[in-house]
């Protein structure tokens, strides 16, 4: 059990359209608690929610002396690289008194590598004829414009890939990059395969996991001869709560090295085009306080587990 004397972790998930998606969020925060009764969980969104960064960040900080902020999120890219870090930077100008760490973003290593593994061997037994040397597999991921999130799943296509005997293992991304589904389908059925395995990379349902389903309906009718097998989102699976463990019992230590981009020079001009005024990076006292945050010295004070 985890035990943090007044220190409340606050978990800040993507947030999503589909009001179902957030309430998974807030189900796993219950289950998250149930396990560490004696552990502050409180939970924010970045976007599409009632309760966003400044909010949840303002929340957690009433009657704590340490915030452990957890980005929620399998992939960084500007959310996590930009957008966190400026809401965390204005959080500390407004609470001086209270110590706010954040760790880094859950990302796609060894252990989300063995939840997809799982959702495929799932899938190939669903299949009348398992054969990998006929069913090509395809890992779905959100897509980014950041190329640094998009390689994290590469990485782990490379993964299945060498763990397992199938001919074909893609990438594909429902938007913002390509390829996309369809495209890579027609690929491996040009290439002679007559099954094929979908593995999306969420964490919870939304939006994008229902035009998922209704892709690959598509798909179905347009190519009947193939078999389609799709599995769903993993949130609730025991790697995921033991990454927010470790994500937990690590946070603030000196071995920590920074969150993604920070020191970077680079960042700077890219927080120019990037934290324009969204509803969902605004904080509560307007841009203003943001823009003079982002150059606060605290911001510098910034520290994560390590990948």
């Amino acid at each position: 059990m985890i035990s943090l004397d007044k220190t409340a972790v606050l978990l800040a998930g993507h947030g999503s359209r589909n009001r179902e998606g957030n309430d998974e969020i807030e189900k796993f925060a219950e289950r998250y608690r149930a396990r560490h009764p004696d552990l502050r969980v409180e939970v924010c969104f970045i976007e599409h929610a009632d309760v966003l960064l400044a909010d949840g960040l303002d929340h957690a900080a009433e009657g704590a002396s340490r915030v452990v902020l957890i980005p929620f999120i399998l992939n960084a890219a500007g959310h996590v690289k930009m957008e966190l870090p400026a809401a965390l930077a204005a959080a500390r100008a407004r609470h001086p008194d209270v110590d706010f760490v954040v760790t880094r973003h859950l990302g796609v290593g060894r252990e989300i590598f063995d939840v997809l593994q799982r959702q495929l061997d799932g899938l190939m037994k669903s299949l009348d004829a398992p054969d990998p040397q006929t069913t090509g597999v395809i890992l779905l991921g959100r897509g980014s414009s950041d190329a640094g999130a998009n390689g994290e799943l590469a990485r782990v296509v490379r993964w299945l890939f060498e763990e397992n005997d199938h001919e074909l293992v893609d990438l594909a991304f429902t938007g913002v990059t390509w390829p996309r589904l369809e495209t890579v389908v027609q690929r491996q059925i040009r290439l002679g395969m007559t099954q094929v395995c979908i593995v999306p990379v969420y964490l919870f349902t939304g939006v994008l996991i229902e035009r998922i389903k209704a892709q690959v309906e598509r798909l179905r009718q347009q190519y009947p001869q193939v078999a389609f097998a799709l599995s769903g989102h993993f949130g609730f699976e025991p790697e995921i709560f033991a990454l927010i463990d470790e994500r937990v019992r690590s946070a603030g230590k000196e071995s920590c090295g920074l969150l993604e981009c920070d020191g970077c020079k680079y960042r700077e001009a890219a927080e120019h085009e990037h934290l324009h005024d969204h509803a969902h990076t605004a904080t509560k006292s307007g841009a203003g306080e943001l823009a003079v945050a982002i150059h606060s010295p605290a911001s510098a004070q910034t520290v994560c587990h390590p990948a």
